[in-house]
């Protein structure tokens, strides 16, 4: 059942590989016109040689030089000939290949941005990059080979066939008997690479994501001393992969011995029934000549067209893990009569909501909120309360199980994407910066915004003065994540970049976490500013951070369990004023 599965699924990706190859048809077909063509020249050329050799039985003789420049010049021309269209298929092979990847990157680039958060939060980022670069690397390199050898090896064996049937039947039968020795070592080489190599790519994939996710948290593991856990991770990933690599190379190895070994009989066959057959006055020497020679043009493609199915094998293998993410069911487009939300109030409405992440761990349920238009909202609560939930719930990152969540009286179900998330500025603990300039980072929400606009933004941020004092200012290049720029200066630049677009709802989570006490007062003020007249939704630890917002509320466990601005939950004596004495406890 297990080797159905893999025929049938080798049989799907070569189907799925077949339709991405035919909208370059035409070239293909070019490819397979200078195939024949340049077979044809090869097969010619060994005729060519073999009235050669015959001529020498004419040396003396009046016209041999005559006879044997003629057959020369032919060759000479039978030569360039071969090249050229030999040149002009390589460039068809390479065109249709090259195509056909930049068509698979596109597509499966395309499909991460349109793919859920679920699935980008369930696989690891260095497993998807494997699929995206190295898996697609390792097709390109199959493909090509089997464009540039499986058809001139089929053509090559079915001319010869035809050539020496034309020559001499009884040789022939020699060779076509002695031929279904290498088309058996082909199918058992088939038949053991595909799963080996497959099993690689997996693995392959697996040590990208070790290594993805090391140098992206290296300061991580050396604060908590797990380099030694983390290099035996790594070697147990290496040695896994050494042993499946291994297995796979050895199987595909035995492609070349093995077909050399059935040429080798093929060669003996033709060379003992021909000397045989020019003794008795069957062939002349010249024609057994031509015979040897193909019977090493014959053989010669066994070989080729083996390592080419290892080949194929391992680009079948590494294109059905690109197939499977491309293949992944993408995040729920928007309705066709959605509505463009603009001028947003900043009026949310949660009702009866229910999620969860995975379906049989429930987080949050019954949760109700009605938010009016310039309400500050604080959430606050222990961690994995959901509170960080009910953000990727507003920006419908993840869409809710039951109930619905509604913006100005609509379902954001029925909101287009980007309106929705337009209409919100996000300042989270974790910064996202490019590789570009001060600049760029700043106008990701507003990219035309005037420089005067910019710098007013930067002000009310407190980030101009270290901008100012950078190399080239708001023109400095930074690189991914910020490059050498503090936490606080990332951070800085994530509060400006919000500053700048000033949408009618914002969602500030643990937007201040890494700025010092001194600007953390003063950004306090700016965000007291921007927030007027704004509905803000603000995920907070520390509480002396919000003190001032209209509601709190207090949830635990998915629930809302506590509501009310700060001085009425103190009051109540209750979760809220836990934790609120807790972090005071010391002061």
């Amino acid at each position: 059942m297990k080797q159905n599965e893999k025929k049938n699924k080798q049989k799907e990706t070569l189907v799925k590989v077949i339709k991405y190859i035919k909208p370059y048809s035409l070239l293909l077909v070019l490819t397979m016109v200078m195939a024949v063509i340049s077979v044809a020249l090869t097969l010619y050329l060994p005729i060519l040689t073999g009235d050669a050799v015959d001529m020498l039985n004419l040396i003396g003789t009046e016209g041999f030089w005559q006879g044997l420049f003629g057959i020369l010049q032919k060759m000479a021309v039978v030569i360039v000939l071969t090249a050229l269209t030999q040149w002009i298929m390589s460039i068809c092979n390479n065109r249709i290949v090259y195509s056909v990847i930049q068509d698979i990157r596109k597509k499966a680039f395309r499909q991460l941005e349109q793919l859920p958060l679920k699935y980008l939060d369930a696989h690891s980022h260095g497993d998807i990059v494997s699929r995206v670069v190295a898996d697609v690397d390792q097709f390109a390199d199959g493909l090509l080979i089997g464009f540039t050898q499986l058809f001139t090896g089929v053509i090559t064996i079915l001319g010869t066939l035809g050539f020496m049937l034309s020559e001499n039947i009884g040789i022939t039968v020699v060779v076509v008997v002695i031929t279904p020795v290498s088309l058996l070592v082909a199918s058992f080489i088939a038949r053991k690479t595909f799963s080996m190599f497959q099993l690689q790519s997996a693995t392959r994939g697996e040590q990208t994501a070790l290594i993805n996710e090391m140098v992206g948290n290296q300061k991580v593991v050396q604060a908590f001393n797990r380099e030694d856990e983390t290099l035996e991770k790594f070697d147990e990933i290496n040695e896994r992969l050494e042993k499946c690599s291994l297995r796979a190379i050895f199987f595909s190895s035995l492609t070349n011995p093995c077909t050399r070994f059935v040429n080798s009989l093929v060669y003996m066959g033709v060379g003992l029934t021909g000397a045989l057959s020019v003794i008795r006055g069957g062939l002349s020497v010249g024609q057994l000549t031509c015979f040897l020679s193909y019977a090493n043009q014959y053989t010669k493609p066994f070989n080729e067209i083996s390592g080419v199915i290892t080949e194929l094998q391992n680009a079948l293998a590494c294109a059905s893990r690109i197939f499977e993410l491309i293949e992944e069911e993408a995040q729920v487009p928007d309705k066709e009569d959605a509505l463009v939300l603009t001028d947003a109030e900043g009026r949310v409405d949660i009702d009866d909501v229910a999620f969860s992440y995975v379906p049989d761990r429930k987080l949050i349920e019954n949760l109700n909120l009605h938010v009016n238009p310039g309400q500050r909202i604080a959430i606050v609560g222990p961690t994995g309360c959901g509170k960080t939930t009910i953000i990727n719930l507003l920006m419908r990152f993840y869409d809710v199980d039951q109930g619905s969540i509604s913006v100005e009286g609509t379902d954001i179900r029925d909101i287009t994407r980007k309106s929705l998330r337009t209409s919100y500025g996000m300042v989270l603990q974790d910064t996202w910066l490019k590789r570009g300039t001060i600049r760029d980072n700043i106008t990701v929400g507003k990219p035309k915004a005037t420089e005067e606009e910019i710098i007013a933004a930067a002000k009310a941020s407190h980030a101009h003065s270290f901008i100012r004092r950078l190399p080239n200012g708001y023109d400095t290049m930074i690189g991914e994540d910020g490059g050498n720029l503090s936490q606080g200066q990332k951070q800085l630049l994530c509060i400006t970049r919000v500053m700048l677009s000033l949408p009618p709802m914002l969602i500030l989570d643990e937007a201040t976490s890494s700025i010092d006490t001194r600007t953390e007062i003063k950004i306090q003020k700016a965000f007291a500013a921007m927030m007027e007249g704004r509905t803000s939704f603000i995920v907070a630890h520390r509480l002396s951070t919000i003190q001032n917002a209209d509601v709190i509320l207090v949830m635990k466990d998915g629930h809302i369990i506590e509501q009310g601005n700060h001085q009425e939950l103190l009051e109540k004596k209750g979760f809220y004023a836990e934790l609120y004495n807790s972090q005071f406890a010391l002061a």
